[in-house]
């Protein structure tokens, strides 16, 4: 069974580092979801340019949490004219994403930052693990990715791929990683490029798990719905065919206990500190 045995904590995985606490997919939520005491840190990754692999939940600067290189806002508006598939990293760094609190999460503390590269967040992580004398910490790392994407924000998925799959393998990471994605393309490929590299199936709408699954054309390591579709009965579903679960992005305390009683491998979080502290 890939159920945590009784009485067993799942699996905390910090979404974006700690959404919830620190600006998200930065250097400092990184950082603090590791001091916390994170098992798995979740982040996204899109492709620059100069074909970087940098981290970043959209494409583009969300006109929410980034700011231009001058200081300004962005105008909602423009946000996705400043695209970061057309943005060379060099450029892409000049915008600040940590000085503007996001509107959804008061207790976040503004902090200044940058979109890092992945190579730039695993090197600081591993570092920060070293110090603190701390086991390895895993990462869950989502693929941002859509059909209506390729050649716009993003290179064909192939490449995509490939160019993440190249920095996981250049950073020695490979054993510790999971590989997110909404976009079945992007795990499909994958399966073939990387078959020992566990992937996780991303689901937020209502469409059955089997249709899920009989599209993307086999069962996944991992799969990580919306835990607002969570039931007692997907839950044994994926337990019945050993698939871990997952779910995202549980926040509130009482949604926590609820999702815990149903015994998930691991719950991915904005604030990996209360679900700490139930364990």
């Amino acid at each position: 069974m890939l159920l945590p045995a009784f009485g067993c904590f799942p699996e905390v995985h910090g979404h974006r580092g700690c959404r919830g606490l620190r600006p998200e997919n930065t250097l400092p939520a990184f950082r603090e979801a590791l001091r916390l005491g994170v098992d798995a840190i979740e982040l996204d990754v899109v492709v620059s340019a100069d074909r970087q692999v940098v981290v970043s939940h959209e494409p583009w600067m969300s006109a929410s949490i980034c700011r231009l290189p001058s200081g300004a806002p962005i105008p909602p508006a423009e946000a996705r004219q400043h695209n970061l598939y057309q943005l060379p990293y060099g450029r892409i760094r000049a915008y600040d994403c940590g000085l503007t609190r996001h509107p959804a999460f008061p207790e976040q503390q503004p902090w200044p930052a940058s979109k890092p590269l992945l190579r730039e967040v695993v090197a600081d992580l591993e570092n920060l693990t070293r110090q603190l004398g701390r086991a390895p910490v895993k990462y869950s790392i989502e693929i941002k990715s859509e059909p209506a994407h390729d050649g716009l924000y993003q290179p064909p998925p192939a490449e995509l791929l490939a160019l993440v799959l190249a920095e996981l393998q250049a950073l020695q990471i490979v054993p510790r990683t999971t590989l997110l994605c909404f976009d079945k393309r992007i795990l499909q490929l994958a399966r073939r490029a990387a078959p020992t590299l566990p992937l996780c199936l991303l689901i937020e709408d209502e469409r059955p798990l089997s249709e899920h699954l009989a599209m993307l054309g086999f069962a996944p390591a991992v799969v990580g719905p919306d835990f607002r579709l969570l039931t007692p009965a997907l839950a044994a579903q994926l337990a019945g065919q050993h698939i871990r679960l997952v779910p995202w992005t549980v926040n509130e305390p009482a949604d926590l206990r609820a999702v815990l009683a149903l015994r998930p491998w691991g719950i991915t979080t904005d604030y990996p500190d209360r679900l700490l502290a139930l364990r």
